[in-house]
């Protein structure tokens, strides 16, 4: 007999005597807190994004589309990808040509690499972690469009933002393929020598768009 075997016999002898409509389980009571309370969601977020290096804007809901094509005209970026479900309203201003990516039509991946970058909304965003999640709904398209281009321009809504992780994960569907961004790509040798863009954008733009009043 394996020790494997000896250890689940151990364990049928101790469960003998338990009904079989009693789980001899019982669920852990967690005392984990939502959040740390650290400060104002939108101040935090703002705050971690910076120290990852990603850009920032606070950007008041009337002024979207401007502040969209500010950045990407700061960027030179003339081709961006637009996943399918992006407001066209946030490029209402802007004159870069939008590349529109769909699962009927997606973007080819040669393309992609060719791209000025990408725009996307988010599914929700962490304060405490400064952290982006996406889960590939409407507007933010499937992993490729947001790890090939250099560029990532992502608008984040404050009512999009929640102070920790067990709260974004209570809002996010696990069976939908998430992508969970801290910053932009980075990466580190041995020697702590810091890479950029080795496994996804370079450059990570975020617009903060404020409630309106």
């Amino acid at each position: 007999m394996s020790s494997r075997e000896r250890i689940l016999a151990r364990v049928r002898r101790a469960l003998a005597d338990v009904p079989a409509d009693e789980s001899p389980v019982r669920e852990a009571e967690r005392g984990y807190a939502d959040s740390h309370g650290v400060g104002p969601s939108l101040e935090v977020l703002e705050d971690r994004l910076r120290d990852y290096r990603a850009l920032v804007r606070r950007v008041p809901a009337d002024r979207v589309a401007a502040e969209v094509a500010a950045a990407l005209e700061r960027r030179r970026a003339a081709r961006v990808v637009v996943p399918e479900g992006t407001p066209a309203e946030w490029f209402a201003d802007s004159s870069a040509e939008l590349l529109s990516d769909s699962r009927e039509e997606p973007v080819a991946v040669a393309d992609l690499t060719g791209v000025d970058g990408v725009v996307t909304g988010c599914a929700v965003a962490v304060a405490e972690t400064g952290t982006i999640v996406l889960d590939g709904g409407p507007g933010q398209g499937r992993r490729a469009v947001t790890l090939v281009p250099d560029y990532h321009l992502c608008v984040v809504r404050a009512d999009q933002v929640v102070d920790g992780v067990p709260q974004a994960v209570r809002l996010l569907d696990p069976t939908r393929p998430l992508t969970w961004i801290s910053g932009p790509s980075a990466t580190s040798d041995i020697e702590l020598n810091r890479v950029e863009g080795v496994h996804g954008p370079r450059t990570l733009e975020v617009l903060l768009v404020e409630t309106a009043p």
